[in-house]
């Protein structure tokens, strides 16, 4: 084994075509790959006719966040969580919010020394009262085989497993991770392909099974959509987007609406509040939790009434949550409905 592949690890999910080809089968890009060719994520690469992962234990961002950060809202609220990420991403938003580590490469994190999952959930399990292990800041897919080590381990030590995604995944790996994984936030680009296609280089169905395929699965999801003027803002397309979420994905899907600010490649002035307002309202009449982020606490209505009583069950300002009007299953206090996950 060369020098390249000792500091590699080969990577789930492929074919091989013949004469050295591969089919990498992680995500809907089936990227078809000659030897020496990386796949559009930046982080897989064909080695003589073998799939390598170029970013297994390459943690470029670590850090304790406020869960409501990543953002969930009605799992574990108020607790906070060992988050990490690593470089690539099977997506390329021109908007990237996080397009230092996502839209890099291995070249340019080759100093950063490698980190085993045991070392990981170490960490995650040394902290006082410890929620678990959020992986996010890139897109965490393209770290497959780490996040399933990771994931296994921790789960097998009672902490719960979080991922923050686009939800760009093929729907076999996808269940191979669920067996571990107890919540999802998806971030959902646009409710439109010609959106995803012009600005994301992917597409909007398998984004739809993936959200489909973690409830059918009893999995918590919270969904997120980044509001970008002119782009995907329409009402009419949004209006389409809410009826699928409540048909498919159920009235109690928490939805974050987050403001869009300049970023990467675009250069569109900031989500006006008028916007936000208009689509949250619309969103309260179709599903009973909404929220609107990246704006002021007063601006963003964040605390969560219970949907069958308007009870203030849970008050935040900021990152700053009390959960009031929960008993220890996440029922609400004053008419039992089921609001949060709390154990």
């Amino acid at each position: 084994m060369n020098e390249f592949k000792q500091n590699m690890k080969e990577a789930l999910f492929y074919k091989k075509t013949g004469k050295g080809d591969l089919v990498c089968n992680l995500c809907p890009h089936h990227c078809k790959l000659k030897d020496g060719e990386k796949g559009k994520c930046g982080a897989r690469v064909n080695n003589e006719g073998k799939l390598f992962t170029e970013n297994y234990g390459k943690i470029t961002s670590i850090n304790i966040d406020p869960i409501e950060k990543k953002p969930f809202y009605h799992f574990y609220p108020g607790s906070s969580i060992l988050s990490l990420g690593t470089f690539g991403c099977n997506f390329h938003c021109k908007f990237c919010q996080n397009s230092e580590i996502s839209q890099s490469y291995k070249e340019r994190f080759n100093s950063i020394k490698d980190t085993a999952p045991e070392d990981v959930v170490s960490k995650a399990l040394k902290r006082k009262n410890p929620t678990g292990i959020a992986f996010t800041y890139n897109e965490p897919f393209v770290w497959f085989e780490y996040m399933l080590d990771i994931a296994k381990l921790s789960y097998d030590n009672k902490l719960k497993n979080v991922v923050v995604t686009n939800g760009y995944i093929n729907i076999k790996p996808l269940e191979q991770l669920l067996e571990f994984t107890h919540a999802f936030n998806v971030d959902l680009k646009s409710f439109d392909n010609e959106f995803y296609k012009n600005f994301v280089s992917g597409s909007l169905e398998p984004v739809k099974k993936t959200m489909e395929t973690i409830r059918n699965k009893g999995h918590h999801l919270e969904v997120t959509i980044l509001v970008i003027p002119g782009i995907n803002d329409d009402s009419e397309l949004f209006s389409k987007m809410l009826k699928w979420i409540s048909s498919n994905l159920g009235k109690n899907t928490v939805l974050h609406i987050n403001r869009y600010f300049p970023a990467y490649k675009m250069t569109y002035y900031p989500t006006p509040l008028s916007t936000l307002k208009v689509l949250f309202n619309m969103a309260s009449e179709k599903l009973n939790y909404v929220n609107i982020g990246n704006v002021s606490p007063a601006e963003s209505g964040s605390n969560t009434n219970c949907h069958s009583c308007s009870q203030t069950v849970i008050e935040r300002s900021s990152y700053n949550t009390i959960v009031s009007g929960l008993d220890s299953n996440g029922y609400c206090k004053k008419c039992n409905s089921h609001v949060a996950v709390l154990k």
